[in-house]
């Protein structure tokens, strides 16, 4: 029979969690013991006592998209009269912004939008990477990578991958991967494609060079093995980049948050603050092949995230300096520097900024501080 103590007792003799043990954690309610052990792993592979965050800003260029998700209240259908296309100025005037604040890396993102060619996203990347040659393009999630696919006149994944990384974009992030599981993901997005159609533009950024990040949206209504299933499949395609001699790091960071259903087609309640925390806890004790895992303050706010440092959590994420997608659901937590520098402190770590590679470039002191407010309003 299985035990939840025995099943932590498991994880912190260093052995792997299997899927049934998975799905037992995510059933019980002992949230407090899962989360001692969970910041004892993270305490093994970050035996240091600094919490790290990037400076970045999230660029959403547009908001035309023709998947129709039902849970976001961001996008726009084609031939809105409220869809946009960010002009190439107002982007570079946003990058530009990112790096007079001390930014080092730009989340591009948006919807995926029928009406841009694939030369659309090569030329801007040139264009941005001539402008500003030490800005990380840390954008584009597989969704929009198999749009520009689409639109590519004929081009393989591969080849698209390839010729994005050459032009300009360094990382991956891991968003629209919600649930990697089939039953779900046909319920809230029967456009937005298979579980495995997001695994492949990972594996493909993998083979290229490029490293990622990961991600699992909670409180779709799916049922507990789904999220163990999303899990286990993490962790084997990571294992299958670590053991192949990939010229990739893999996934550097996973990133649990929870559904945010207001302003959406989706009437849910929240998960709770709670089962953030057990997701948060279960997924770093799980997932022993992946070193860094991010706070999710954009959608919990600020408390729970200094909270999440003691669940797994060695990374505060980015300062957001612009965030609309989350934001059009109704959530609104802004944290400028100043107060991710307090939170931390008052978690009883030490707080650093680092680059989109997890490379440490400066570890504040206990009197450093930051006069400017880093989350401007556009």
């Amino acid at each position: 029979m299985l035990t939840i103590d025995g099943i932590l007792n498991k994880a912190l003799q260093g052995e792997r969690i299997g899927l049934e043990e998975c799905i037992a954690l995510f059933e019980s309610d002992e949230i407090e013991k899962m989360g001692h052990v969970a910041n004892q792993i993270m305490l093994r592979k970050h035996p240091e006592p600094i919490t790290t965050f990037v400076v970045g800003r999230n660029i959403n260029y547009t908001n035309v998209c023709d998947v129709y998700c039902r849970f976001c209240a961001f996008y726009r259908p084609p031939g809105s009269e409220e869809g946009y296309v960010l002009p190439d100025d107002t982007i570079f005037s946003k990058i530009q912004e990112t790096i007079d604040v001390g930014g080092t890396e730009i989340l591009m993102q948006g919807g995926t939008n029928p009406n841009l060619k694939f030369s659309y996203y090569t030329n801007l990347l040139r264009e941005i990477k001539k402008r500003f040659p030490g800005i990380t393009m840390h954008s584009f999630s597989p969704a929009e990578i198999h749009k520009m696919k689409d639109v590519s006149d004929g081009l393989s994944l591969e080849e698209v991958v390839r010729q994005l990384h050459e032009a300009g974009l360094d990382s991956l992030p891991g968003g629209g991967a919600e649930i990697l599981d089939d039953r779900t993901r046909r319920k809230i997005s029967k456009l937005k494609g298979s579980w495995t159609d997001w695994m492949d533009v990972m594996k493909t950024a993998h083979r290229q060079g490029m490293n990622t990040t990961a991600t699992m949206v909670i409180g779709f209504g799916e049922s507990m093995e789904e999220r163990a299933l999303h899990l286990t499949r993490i962790r084997d395609t990571q294992d299958e980049c670590l053991n192949n001699g990939y010229p990739s790091p893999g996934f550097l960071a996973f990133i649990p948050w929870t559904f945010q259903p207001d302003n959406t087609n989706m009437k849910r309640e929240k998960a709770s603050p709670e089962e953030y925390l057990k997701t948060l806890a279960i997924s770093r004790i799980m997932l022993d092949n992946i070193d860094n895992f991010q706070s999710s303050w954009v959608t919990m706010g600020p408390e729970i995230g200094k909270l999440s440092l003691t669940y797994g959590c060695n990374d505060f994420g980015s300062t957001m300096i612009e965030e609309n997608v989350v934001s059009a659901a109704g959530t609104t937590h802004k944290v400028n520097i100043e107060s991710i520098l307090k939170l931390i402190r008052e978690a009883g770590k030490i707080p650093a900024q680092r680059n989109t590679r997890y490379e440490l470039l400066k570890v504040y002191n206990e009197t450093d501080t930051v006069a400017k407010d880093f989350m401007m309003q556009n």
